[in-house]
């Protein structure tokens, strides 16, 4: 497939031009992109953000946009598409410097060809404004951590986990939500009981909105890159050292593919160990004073549950929470689980070794009633038939490098492999 290219613009002012043929993307043009970043409840942060930390929350709503409206299926091997991103940042420097770094990140993450070219810009007069804001606002928040809050089981574990272990209550939980329906209201409903539980302010949790307009293409595998700059650019605003908290069970950070379909589409990098060295260093390249961490990485998604820090809250409240992939479906009023997607069968062979009854509602329980069902069960029943504990430690390879801790991540994929044996085989 030939180069796309993409002129990306902030601002109606941005003249820029290249002599070729481009897609000229203004992310302010509602009829190109919808954001919700700009909103009042900046105003309570301790100080406007830092110029990198701005720049790479406008990189990755850029990367999402391309990602979302150039289809997969255009491409020669209908999957791998070549980017060129002419992009305007407030720090041209720090991100020439950086440029390979993000790129392959980028390549590594959505599985295209990325290239960036950077050029400088100033700060919009929207950004100076809330510049001003912020500065002048009395009214302030504090905070030391930020923890990644998607309303999946594993955020809202790592939510109780934190709360119960902090006092302070010193943390933001940041939340982003697309077009499609079934995530937002998960999300708002644990935010409600959260803040019940434990007391917390509706300034606590900030939850921002992304949708690209005639988007296409479904698979959105750069989206974390835009949920992670999210809380990045959050942090910044802190001007100390904070803790961006990733909490997510070790078996799916790791990516490996059960069936070979899980190689495709549905297939992410969210949390995979590679990634997230990248996207450490590249903080550091940055000077953004912020650490990750997924405290999480070594435990399966059962001993998660079985780990968490007030069992009794979670119980009641795992129906309130949402793991599916594809949780709404055409033609259907409301959302639900699948039951048969990977996401849903590690989660429904985490409830059972805990030991929790499961009262989430499945629209498919024993993998009879829909084909797809049928066909992924078979699917997931030759993957464990093919599974070899003695090949571990190079099945953990397969999405990517791992560099340190390989017999804990050999550990960590076995026990996960048998969690889901026990439950597939019931």
């Amino acid at each position: 497939m030939s180069q796309v290219k993409i002129l990306c613009r902030v601002n109606e002012a941005d003249s820029f031009k290249i002599n070729d043929n481009y897609i000229d993307y203004n992310i302010n043009q509602n009829n190109i992109f919808t954001y919700t970043f700009w909103n009042k409840k900046l105003l309570h942060l301790p100080n406007f953000f830092t110029k990198t930390a701005l720049d790479m929350l406008y990189i990755s709503l850029f990367v999402y946009g391309a990602d979302r409206i150039i289809p997969r299926d255009s491409t020669d091997d209908c999957w791998t598409r070549n980017f060129k991103l002419y992009i305007p940042v407030l720090d041209k420097n720090a991100w020439v410097k950086n440029k390979n770094l993000l790129e392959e990140m980028l390549c590594f993450l959505s599985g295209d060809s990325w290239e960036i070219e950077f050029r400088q810009r100033e700060l919009t007069k929207r950004e100076k404004e809330y510049k001003n804001s912020i500065e002048v606002n009395k009214n302030k928040i504090d905070f030391n951590e930020v923890c990644m809050f998607s309303g999946g089981l594993d955020s809202f574990i790592g939510a109780i986990d934190l709360l119960e272990d902090n006092l302070e209550r010193d943390i933001l939980f940041v939340s982003h939500y697309g077009g499609g329906k079934g995530v937002k209201e998960f999300q708002d409903i644990l935010r409600n009981k959260l803040i019940k539980k434990y007391n917390l302010m509706e300034n606590n949790f900030y939850s921002f909105y992304a949708s690209a307009k005639k988007g296409v293409e479904e698979t959105t595998r750069t989206r974390s890159f835009m949920f992670f700059s999210h809380a990045v650019v959050l942090a910044s605003s802190s001007k100390k050292t904070v803790k961006l908290i990733v909490p997510e069970n070790g078996l799916i950070s790791l990516n490996i593919p059960l069936t070979s379909s899980r190689l495709g589409s549905s297939s992410t990098r969210t949390t995979h160990p590679y990634y997230l060295s990248m996207f450490q260093e590249l903080l550091n390249n940055l000077k953004l004073d912020v650490n990750i961490t997924n405290p999480y990485q070594f435990k399966t998604k059962g001993e998660m549950i079985k780990g968490c820090s007030n069992i009794e809250f979670l119980r009641k409240n795992i129906i309130n929470t949402m793991s599916c992939s594809h949780p709404f479906l055409y033609g259907e009023t409301d959302t639900c689980h699948c039951g048969y997607c990977l996401p849903c069968v590690i989660r429904r062979a985490a409830i059972l070794k805990a030991g929790i009854k499961d009262d989430t509602r499945y629209r498919e329980v024993d993998f009879t009633s829909k084909g797809i069902a049928k066909v992924n069960y078979s699917s997931y029943m030759l993957g464990l038939k093919k599974f070899d504990k003695k090949r571990a430690f190079l099945n953990i390879q397969k999405a990517g490098p791992i560099k340190t801790d390989l017999e804990k991540f050999t550990d960590l994929y076995i026990r996960g492999m048998n969690e889901l044996k026990t439950f597939l085989e019931d």
